[in-house]
């Protein structure tokens, strides 16, 4: 088993990406000597949110996800951000590379849910590395990747908010089952709303009204 170490030393919002999506830097150690061929690795990314401390406002926004914060003691585990392969190319002694990761602004997936309820500061991740190390000085030995390799890094909330703002600046997703869709569209046609946002406007003036008469 080749032990390798793994720290990540930035991140930053990919410019030509067809979506939002965020790099890692990564450096990779191998032990002194150790030809290294390549590497497949896969990669998870852990969001911790113990790590960090939340403002009031937070808080409220965070509540969906982990409830009161009086319970937060035992609600706030880890969230999963993202699971991505990686190869990377052959080398000795040590190299850097940059992690792709895709980034979803999808309000049910709870990664997304937590980082939209942030205002700035840092956000807690802990990268998981495991998978397949072909190494040997001729030809080709092959060994697993540990699973206990990790490497920590704080990214800072603007990093997220930049890599989706390039692609969905000032905007967020919902997803809905096709039959309210239909309905949806049916509205809007009958009352002649020009956009999806004047259409969520209207039914949510009218739930106000609503209320109040009650």
């Amino acid at each position: 088993m080749t032990e390798l170490a793994f720290a990540c030393t930035g991140v930053r919002p990919a410019e030509h990406a067809a979506g939002p999506t965020l790099l890692f830097r990564l450096r990779i150690t191998a032990p002194a000597g150790v030809r290294v061929h390549a590497l497949a690795l896969r990669c998870q990314l852990r969001i911790e949110p113990a790590r960090r401390s939340y403002g009031e406002a937070e808080g409220g926004r965070l509540a969906d996800l982990f409830g009161e914060r009086s319970r937060w003691g035992s609600t706030l585990n880890p969230v999963e951000f993202a699971q991505v392969p990686l190869m990377v190319p052959g080398f000795t002694g040590e190299t850097e590379t940059e992690l792709p990761v895709p980034c979803t602004y999808d309000m049910d997936v709870a990664s997304a849910r937590y980082l939209r309820a942030l205002d700035d500061g840092d956000v807690p991740l802990l990268l998981l590395f495991s998978g397949t190390a072909f190494t040997g000085p001729g030809g080709f030995q092959v060994s697993p990747v540990p699973w206990d390799r990790e490497a920590p890094v704080r990214m800072p909330v603007r990093v997220w908010r930049e890599a989706v703002d390039a692609h969905f600046p000032g905007c967020g997703w919902l997803r809905l089952p096709e039959d309210l869709m239909d309905a949806l569209l049916a509205y809007r046609s009958r009352r002649a709303l020009p956009s999806w946002e004047a259409t969520v406007r209207e039914l949510l003036s009218g739930a106000r009204a609503e209320e109040v008469a009650r």
